[in-house]
Formats: C-alpha cells, structure tokens, sequence
C-alpha cells in the first residue's frame, strides 16, 4: 500500500470512497505532511503555495471533527477574501459529500446581511468567511463560537497584508482556548510568527515548496512603450489565439480601461475589481471559469482565489512590484500537468523589476521582438458557450442534475451541449453551446426544472 494514500489515515471508509470519487489519487506533500498530525487534535503552522492542495488539507481534517447532530458552529474558516471563502466552502462541500445533513455556512462582506441572518437562524456546522463580516455577526450575537473545535486562518500572510490583524485578533477571542488552531500561508512574513505564536500551541512546523512551479512554464518578455502597451497586448493575445487567458494589471483603472479596449476589437473579456458588487463578480467569475469569456483582466487582489484548471495563458500587462506575486500570477497557468505560457509586456522603466525577478528565480527570461506579436493577423476571439442564468438555486431544492434533466429532456439538448453548471443560493448559471443556447433558452422558459417554473435569461 501506497504512503502517500489517503487510506493510511484514519479516515471513515466513506470519506477515503468521496476522495477516490474526486479524483484525489494520493495525497500532495502538504496533505502528507499536515493530515496525520491535524487528524490527532494538533496545531499545524504550514507554508504552502496555492496549488499545493492546502484546502483538502485542512477540509478533510476539520470535517473529521463534525458531529452532525450537535447544532452549533464547530470550525471557522478565515479567508482573506469573499473569492477564496467561495472556493474554500465550493470545495468544502465537495469533501463533504460522504456525510448528509452537514450545514456550510458563507459569510462575507458586500453581501446582503439578511439573508445571512435568515441562516444563522439554525446555527452551521462550519462557517466560511472574511474577518470584517465574522466580526459583525459576532457582535451582533447572530453568530456563537464559544463551542468551536477547529480554526483556519487560510492565506494568513494575504490578511495581514490588507490589514486584518487586529481583526483577527477580534474574532479569535470568541473562541475557547481549547480549540485547535490550523494556520495556513504562502510566505512567512514577521507577523506570522507573532500570530502563531499568540494563537496556536506547540503546532507542528510544515514548510512545503513549490505548489505554484513556474519552472515547466514558457515565459516570454516582449519589450513595450508605454504608449503603445494596449496595441500589444491586442496583438499578443491574436498571436495566442487563447481559450481562457488572465491579463494581470496593477490597478483597478487600467483594468477597466484594458476590458473596453479589448470588447471594442471583438474580443470577449470580462474586468475582475474590486468595485464590483458580489453578484457581478460571481457572475464574472462564473463566466470565465464555464468557457463564456475567453479573457479577464484582473488585478492581483481581485483574482485572489481564482482557480482556473485549464488556463493556457497569463499576461503581465504590467510587471508587479513583487517578485513573489509574479511567481504567483504566472503559477496559474500550466497546472495538472498541463503546458502553460506567461508573457509579460516590459517598459524600459520596468527592467529593474525585471532584473530583480532574475535574481529571485535565478535565471535568465527569453526576450521576443515585439514586432512578431504585431505582425498577428486581427482575429475575433469569440467563446465557445454562453451562460444561461436561471432563477432557482440550493435553496429551491434544485440540484445540477435536475436541470440537465430538464435541458437534456424536455429541452432536447445532449449532454455535449451542456457545459459547468454552477449553483448558488437563487441563481444557477448554466454554460451551453453557443449554437443551442437561444434553443435551450426558449425550452426552459416554456418547461419547468424539478416541477417548478424558473425564469432563465442569457448574460451578456
């Protein structure tokens, strides 16, 4: 038998059968070195990458904690961001499939807090959020922690640096001392120490490198001027020919001004900032993510938490200050296994930057003419599907499978037709063909989805 299968934990059978069913063959080196220690009750400090497998990490090892029939919050999730809680509790809820009846709760800020009271009418299992709002229904008394078991601080160095460490230490003193403190980040700046050292006791040390390896991945610089950087980009991205592609920018300005430049030549992009309502950016991220938008441009803060499986193209429309959160923008690309290519648009004024990166990864880039993007025949980048957004989500009982039932029934479409189907609390987003969406469109407003008329209308 394998070391590194997860049936060398102490895990109920039914678990180790969810995992083999998702796809976890064996465990990532940070799922070797964390589980058997977070199994036995012990306080883990771990260093890992996004991409490392970190939230399996941790997901596994707080659900073994739940006691389904005991009604009140035992684990708490910290995330940095309203994007990373949604993927921690998407991916949560995954891991949980072997058990019934366990509640995950998602509480963040730019949310309307009434529907999140409605819920916390029935205390969760586990709640998934970001410090600020935690901190509101704490003292508002909506929310209890005095029973909780497990505490994550996920991406613990990203919430320091936006400045949530009083916070923390706000909503860490609702909690009692006897609970176990699991402490994840990707670096380990000098507020880490103090934190864990504050809230954790004798935790095991894990450090894992890698997680985001670069070293597989293509990476092209191409010399820009500052005047004609969006003409570049355009050329670039006719050159790729990419089917999903994420252009990083260091402002939520550029952002926008990028996305309708691009939408002006025919190509389909969408803009990820932090001005979006959480609707918007769900419905975003929904639509890059199920194949309806070929580009997002995004800034760093805004992507955090974005997890693409396939994405075959990162562009630097400008370089970041930080060595570290180049590493990180174009370690999204090339992941599972897959070839990627990261090219990054230089300004004369930026080459500092760049000889900083070459000292940080210890080698030398590839440099192409820009002349050879620009020669790139123009060609629209259209996509594939388009989004079907559906009135009717978990809390009407409605599964995926019940509207690929009804859209592969009543409607009439096959399987191959129907892409990611994504579920929310009312809204469900649906990618179909681009070919078959008016069809599917027209069926589902004259039918039904589980007995029940939803209305459903095409984002654009």
């Amino acid at each position: 038998m394998s070391t590194h299968s997860f049936s060398t934990l102490t895990l109920p059978s039914e678990q180790i059968s969810n995992l083999e069913e998702l796809g976890y063959a064996q465990m990532t080196p940070i799922q070797e070195a964390s589980l058997p220690a977070i199994l036995l009750g012990q306080d883990v400090r771990a260093k890992a990458k996004t991409g490392s497998g970190k939230t399996a990490a941790f997901g596994i090892g707080l659900l073994d904690k739940i006691t389904v029939g005991d009604f009140f919050c035992q684990a708490l999730v910290l995330c940095p961001t309203r994007e990373l809680a949604d993927q921690v509790s998407k991916e949560l809820r995954r891991l949980a499939r072997f058990t019934q009846n366990i509640k995950i709760l998602t509480l963040c800020g730019g949310q309307p807090i009434g529907p999140q009271l409605d819920s916390l009418v029935h205390q969760p299992h586990i709640v998934v959020g970001t410090p600020g709002r935690i901190q509101e229904h704490l003292r508002k008394g909506t929310l209890k922690l005095d029973q909780m078991k497990v505490l994550v601080l996920d991406e613990a160095d990203r919430m320091l640096d936006m400045g949530f460490s009083e916070d923390i230490e706000d909503v860490v003193s609702y909690t009692p001392p006897s609970r176990q403190t699991l402490l994840f980040s990707a670096t380990y700046p000098e507020g880490i120490e103090r934190i864990s050292n504050k809230f954790q006791r004798q935790p095991l040390n894990v450090e894992i490198e890698g997680g985001e390896d670069v070293a597989d991945i293509e990476q092209v610089f191409i010399e820009a001027d500052r005047h004609s950087r969006l003409s570049l980009l355009t050329a670039v991205l006719y050159q790729y020919q990419p089917t999903s592609c994420v252009v990083f920018c260091n402002t939520k300005r550029d952002c926008q001004e990028i996305a309708d430049t691009l939408a002006s030549k025919g190509i389909s992009v969408l803009a990820l900032n932090g001005d979006l309502e959480q609707r918007d950016r769900d419905r975003v991220l929904v639509r890059f993510s199920n194949g309806s938008c070929r580009v997002l441009v995004a800034t760093d803060v805004a992507a955090r938490g974005l997890d693409i499986k396939q994405l075959g193209l990162v562009i630097n429309y400008e370089l970041s200050f930080d060595p570290e959160v180049h590493v990180h923008r174009v370690g999204r690309t090339g992941r599972a296994g897959t070839s990627g290519v990261a090219v990054s648009l230089v300004t004369p004024q930026e080459m500092v930057r760049v000889h900083a990166l070459e000292d940080y990864m210890r080698k030398s880039f590839k440099w192409q003419p820009a002349a050879q993007s620009l020669s790139a025949p123009a060609a629209t980048l259209e996509p594939e599907m388009l989004t079907l957004c559906i009135d009717g989500g978990r809390k009407a009982k409605i599964r995926p499978g019940d509207i690929l039932g009804a859209l592969t029934g009543d409607a009439g479409l096959t399987a191959a037709e129907v892409g990611k189907i994504d579920m929310f609390p009312i809204h469900a987003y649906v990618a179909i063909r681009k070919n078959s969406a008016k069809k599917a469109l027209q069926r589902l407003q004259e039918g039904k989805i589980k007995g029940k008329s939803c209305k459903a209308f095409l984002l654009r």
